[in-house]
């Protein structure tokens, strides 16, 4: 168990409105809501946990990925077909994907993942854990070494 990362708490600017996207996704992810309190949720999945809490203490109305602190969460994912379900569900759920124009490969032609961000600035990963089942358009597997 050393080592391993215990939670994460995110505060954020509303908390009916975090729920409503991350909560949401990560119970499609398999978390369970762990613990509630009114100005706050988490969501467990093993022996980590997530915490959404809107914080009196914010100093700030949304969070801005590019500044220092941070940047995203990234989620494995059981597969490529997962990866798009569990995003075209999100994006009616709240969420924006991000770099359309390289969706899925926006991480490159062997990552296929989608790239969501929530009203909030939240950014969320979802990455395939085997990689992509079929290659990106103009790449030929055998010159990029699959067999």
């Amino acid at each position: 168990m050393s080592g391993t990362l215990h939670h994460v708490e995110l505060w954020v600017p509303d908390i009916d409105r975090a729920v409503a996207t991350v909560g949401r996704l990560l119970e499609a992810l398999g978390h369970t809501p762990f613990q509630s309190w009114e100005a706050g949720r988490s969501w467990r999945l093993g022996t980590t946990y997530l915490v959404l809490e809107q914080s009196p203490a914010l100093t700030a109305g949304r969070h801005d990925r590019h500044r220092p602190g941070l940047n995203h969460l990234a989620f494995h994912v059981e597969d490529d077909a997962e990866v798009d379900r569990l995003a075209a569900d999100a994006v009616r759920h709240g969420w924006r994907l991000m770099f359309q124009d390289r969706h899925p490969y926006a991480g490159g032609p062997r990552h296929y993942a989608a790239y969501l961000e929530n009203e909030d600035g939240f950014e969320v990963e979802l990455v395939a854990a085997d990689g992509p089942r079929r290659d990106p358009p103009g790449v030929d597997a055998g010159a990029a070494g699959r067999t």
